[in-house]
């Protein structure tokens, strides 16, 4: 049941950044408004929101609930001696939200036929009053926006500095090689603790422009990454030429940013108890929400990454860990390290790139992962923890790909049998999935690899890890490909020694190949299976020397990763009011750079229409804001400020920006663009608008109700 606490600070939030917004949208009105009555143009309403009235002022007839036109037309009739003393402007607040307007007699942005002979109509003002006019609120929002970021700024914005917290395995970031390496960095790839100093030259204020970098950059260029990494002398430089990401679809370089080592916390005591149960499965008994890791094998613990570090190393060795609560209470703990397995890049049918796990080709089978809110997985007949045997033609799919399949799917049916183990029985059940058109299923991605040695499809090439250019990687062949170990297999002894997990099958790898490792030399390992239809095979496993050596190299890791601390944090403020007006008006200038080059990069495909958010999603994205706190919500507002002036004056017909170039083409020829062409230019502009509108919208509440 949904906790009544909760959803009335969510509708709070909620509150606060529709208020936000609809002052976002008045300042932009108040500009147009100043600059009319400024221009000597007749305002005949200005308004917030759209649609009926739910209050209106009008000097002369004073606070009316709904709108006074009506009555102004009784007035003017019934009393004309009273007329002059009523103002000929409409203050109003209207019922929806969302919008706001300034009516100027004889200006209609939909209707270009609504003109008036009258001298203080808006056709009668000289063109380049006009243009200050329709300029006006584009001005306001970016003058409000630098001053909102210079108001965040001189009290501190506390936000995640460009600290790299993890460096997804065979991603960009962890492939790339520094350009001026010293000798004691050897390895490729940024690591956690590093510092991001600049990226393609731009100072990184906080986590999140590194991130809106690299969704930026233009596809298959490099990124010019510098970092200052602990324990080395100098800086350190990366070309990194960004991935798109298997889930957003958006470039990326695989890091994320640092986490804290404080454990995460929540409002309610529903919420906490939820945390401390999933501590407790993990192993951590007894720690509560809200604590430190304080120690990690008596050693101080700085950030969360510190422990997958130690993990790393540990040779799976248990882990001693030391919590403490901020009134001083301290819990001692001990985590168990899994084997890790090999995380690679490879070329996805469609050509795309993707993340998989793996063990030298060898994976696991697909196993659907549910929680509660995944209802329409289980309408489809699917339950948490089902193993996928067939999907479609792929046979015992492994994670990486199932998910291309359900990918190719969009849009269709996909038939399925699953295997389903109640009370010790498993059968095999067929289903008809229904793939959205997003291409999902709307259900969490696992593996069989922790408890069975069945083998999905194997991964039949990788690319190699030398270049970060993905087109550039050579393509290498696995060892589960070679040796032709078939899908549905279960693996029984690996060099005659019993398994029972792909943890169990990695030890036995590294004991069979430790003589090859010494002497740097390939190594045969033999296999007994029993496949999909019961029978025994042997199969002998041919490594490399430098697969030889990659198994070795494999380490350790820990369910405690980083998403159970909170993010680290660092206070963004200014020296003085000096540097906090210059740092706004910076982040201003920024920002509407940044809105731009989304365009550019809309029309590249790099940036989707599905990434764009509608009033929905923006009221979405707010709520969530607003829980970091006011200065929060005073930084978001600038944004939106700062969004709002740029799509106004983007050139269409009915925005500021179209209208500008109205009035600018009526400036320099003397005579206005002809009524026809606004017509036609305006329905264009209404069709694209619109149809955007009902689009993001769309996404915003499917994306809504999918998370």
């Amino acid at each position: 049941m949904p906790d009544p606490l909760s959803f009335l600070s969510t509708l709070f939030d909620l509150g606060i950044v529709v208020l936000g917004f609809g002052f976002i949208i008045f300042v932009h009105e108040l500009g147009h408004f100043l600059a009319a009555r400024w221009a000597g143009i007749r305002v005949l309403a200005f308004a917030v929101g759209f649609g009926p009235a739910a209050l209106a002022y009008r000097k002369g007839l004073g606070l009316r609930r709904g709108g006074t036109e009506e009555e102004v037309r009784r007035v003017i009739k019934d009393r004309p001696e009273m007329a002059a003393r009523i103002s000929p402007t409409e203050y109003r607040l209207n019922w929806l939200p969302f919008g706001g307007y300034v009516k100027m007699l004889g200006q209609e942005d939909l209707n270009p036929d609504a003109v008036s002979s009258a001298s203080d109509s808006y056709q009668n003002c000289v063109p380049w009053k006009r243009m200050i006019v329709i300029s006006a609120g584009v001005v306001m929002n970016i003058l409000t926006a630098a001053v909102l970021f210079m108001i965040v700024f001189k009290v501190g914005l506390r936000t995640e500095p460009a600290i790299v917290g993890e460096v997804a395995p065979g991603s960009p970031a962890a492939v790339s090689v520094a350009v001026n390496s010293q000798s004691d960095v050897t390895s490729p790839g940024l690591r956690a603790g590093d510092e991001i100093l600049s990226i393609n030259g731009s100072t990184p204020r906080q986590f999140s422009d590194v991130v809106m970098e690299a969704a930026m950059a233009s596809r298959g260029e490099p990124l010019d990454v510098r970092v200052r990494r602990p324990g080395v002398e100098r800086e350190l430089s990366f070309s990194i030429v960004p991935d798109a990401d298997r889930a957003s679809r958006l470039l990326e370089i695989g890091v994320r940013p640092a986490a804290s080592t404080l454990l995460v916390d929540a409002r309610t005591q529903a919420a906490r108890q939820e945390i401390e149960a999933a501590l407790a499965r993990l192993g951590l008994g007894g720690v509560q929400a809200g604590m430190r890791l304080e120690t990690i094998n008596a050693q101080p613990a700085r950030f969360a990454h510190d422990l997958a570090a130690a993990a790393d190393v540990s040779g799976g060795n248990p882990l001693r860990l030391g919590f403490v609560s901020s009134s001083g209470e301290r819990v001692e703990s001990v985590i168990d390290p899994t084997p890790r397995l090999e995380q690679s890049r490879v070329r996805g049918p469609s050509g795309e790139v993707q993340r998989v796990e793996h063990l030298l080709g060898l994976s696991g089978v697909f196993r659907i992962r549910l929680d509660p809110t995944m209802t329409r997985a289980r309408g489809m007949g699917l339950q948490d923890g089902d193993v996928m045997v067939r999907l479609g033609a792929i046979e015992y799919p492994s994670p990486a790909s199932a998910v291309a399949q359900i990918r190719a799917s969009a849009g269709r049916e996909l038939p399925a049998i699953v295997r389903r183990t109640e009370k010790g029985v498993a059968t095999d059940i067929a289903l008809q999935l229904r793939v959205s058109r997003e291409g999902t299923l709307g259900v969490g991605v696992g593996d069989t690899i922790d408890e069975s040695t069945l083998l999905g499809s194997p991964v039949a090439s990788v690319l190699a890890e030398d270049r970060g250019d993905p087109a550039k990687s050579p393509v290498i062949t696995t060892a589960a490909a070679r040796a032709g170990i078939p899908a549905g297999a279960v693996i029984l002894r690996v060099a005659g020694r019993d398994v029972q997990n792909f943890g169990e099958i990695r030890a036995a790898l590294r004991d069979a190949s430790k003589d090859a490792l010494a002497a740097a030399a390939p190594a045969k390992v033999p296999l007994d299976l029993q496949t999909a239809r019961g029978t025994p095979e042997t199969i002998e496993l041919e490594l490399t020397a430098q697969e030889v050596q990659r198994l070795h190299a494999l380490g350790w890791r820990v369910a405690l990763t980083p998403e159970y601390f909170q993010p680290e944090q660092t206070l963004l403020q200014a020296s003085g009011p000096l540097d906090a007006l210059r740092t706004g008006l910076s982040e201003t200038h920024r920002i509407m750079i940044m809105t731009y080059v989304t365009f550019a990069r809309l029309w590249e495909g790099t940036v989707r229409v599905e990434h764009l958010k509608g009033p929905v999603g923006i009221a979405h994205v707010g709520t969530l804001i607003a829980d970091r706190g006011l200065i929060w919500v005073l930084f978001f507002m600038a944004l939106i400020s700062v969004n709002l002036a740029v799509v106004n004056f983007l050139p269409l017909p009915i925005v500021d920006g179209g209208q500008f170039l109205f009035i600018l083409y009526e400036q320099i020829f003397r005579r206005p663009v002809p009524i026809s062409v606004q017509n036609v230019a305006t329905l264009a502009g209404l069709l694209l608008i619109g149809s955007l509108f009902v689009i993001v919208t769309f996404n915003d509440i499917t994306n809504l109700f999918r998370g």
